[in-house]
């Protein structure tokens, strides 16, 4: 008998979500200890953008600054972004999204976003689609993160809850068979919640709009962030990942103080 410990299993990486993602297909949820169930759109995020993604990419277009994709998922986003002709990254702590993002041409790292990431305080912009403002089960913490990555005058554009609700949640992957994961953190937030959680670091709203059933909010970092915050339970990683070095040059257009040209992001594996 081995004395070895069992790594326990990992959200997002050891559940029926690793295998959605590589199918492109759900159904998925998210079940509460209530047994309510939040339905997870895996069929559009393995798709190419739709209308309402479109108003996302659109106002990164206008930014003119790299983008950073918090949770990318399989990537279209960050695909959309680069067939527009904005530089993105994405982030994703599920090595299936994050290759299926590669597969589309779009560079992606493996890591959690509290983890350390390039360009640290020089985005641009940055991406909370499909519900990745409960990462982490902590909004404040999260977007403390968010606005230590902003460069000053950087934009969040998030996908907020239609009601007006703010949610801590824990919560299980399940599939159609009943199969789940390892229980997680979670939140849900509506757009007034997400700008009172916002604003002590630092990010104010600018704008909300509704596209095609699904609601946005756009919030701006200040000069100066605020104090970044602890998550309350952080995200799996997977594993160790060097920071980029080599590779394709990302650019930027000057206009956001202290906005990334930063270089070399380079489209490689996770070891």
């Amino acid at each position: 008998m081995s004395g070895l410990a069992r790594t326990p299993a990992r959200p997002w990486i050891d559940d029926p979500f690793t295998e959605a993602i590589r199918s492109g297909r759900g159904p998925l949820w998210l079940r509460g200890p209530d047994g309510h169930r939040h339905h997870l759109d895996v069929n559009r995020w393995c798709a190419p953008p739709d209308a309402a993604d479109l108003s996302l990419l659109e106002r990164c277009v206008r930014l003119g600054h790299p983008v950073l994709d918090v949770g990318c998922g399989p990537g279209r986003l960050v695909a959309g972004l680069l067939a527009l002709g904005v530089p993105a990254l994405g982030v994703d702590v599920t090595h299936a999204a994050v290759t299926r993002t590669r597969g589309l041409g779009g560079p992606a790292l493996c890591r959690s976003v509290f983890e350390r990431l390039p360009g640290e305080g020089r985005w641009g912009g940055a991406l909370l689609a499909d519900g990745n403002l409960g990462i982490g089960g902590d909004p404040s913490a999260l977007l403390h993160r968010i606005a230590q990555l902003l460069a000053p005058g950087g934009l969040l554009l998030a996908e907020v809850e239609p009601q007006d609700v703010d949610e801590r949640l824990t919560v299980r992957i399940e599939d159609a068979t009943g199969r789940s994961g390892p229980p997680f953190a979670w939140a849900r937030l509506g757009a007034d919640a997400t700008a009172r959680h916002a604003a002590p670091a630092g990010l104010t709203e600018s704008d909300r709009w509704t596209a095609h059933g699904r609601h946005f909010l756009a919030l701006r970092r200040s000069g100066r962030p605020g104090r970044p915050g602890r998550p309350r339970r952080p995200e799996a990683g997977c594993g160790a990942f060097p920071l980029p070095s080599g590779g394709r040059d990302v650019a930027c257009r000057s206009g956001t103080a202290g906005a990334v040209p930063f270089a070399a992001v380079q489209r490689q594996s996770p070891g």
